[in-house]
């Protein structure tokens, strides 16, 4: 390796680090510019609306779906099933996503725990 491509390497590394951070920091800033076009959006509006419960609906198929090729017990996945009607319970007793998230991840963390089984 000649010298100067030794010279030239921290440079090189350095820049590219910069120019990673100004487009993350620019990414990051961009929805927050945005809003204001966006705000009156009827479009954005509406995937607002129906967005979280189709994301919450696709991830409980894609955990349900994912369990039944698992042949650990020849039982159906109550842990899963408890901690799901237990999330859609508390969401529609209190209308909070984050409660009823919390909450349904915390009781099947304890449910898969060993010390339930």
């Amino acid at each position: 390796m000649n010298s100067a491509s030794t010279a030239f390497a921290p440079l090189y590394v350095l820049s590219v680090f910069v120019i990673m951070a100004v487009i993350s920091a620019g990414l990051r800033a961009l929805p927050f510019f945005a809003a204001r076009w966006l705000k009156h959006s009827t479009t954005v509006a509406r995937l607002g609306r129906f967005l979280p419960p189709a994301i919450m609906v696709l991830l409980l198929l894609h955990t349900l779906v994912g369990l039944a090729g698992q042949t650990e017990s020849l039982l159906w996945p109550w842990r899963e099933v408890l901690a799901a009607a237990v999330a859609i319970a508390l969401h529609l007793w209190r209308g909070s996503a984050l409660l009823s998230i919390l909450t349904s991840t915390a009781l099947y963390v304890l449910l898969r725990s060993p010390l339930i089984g």
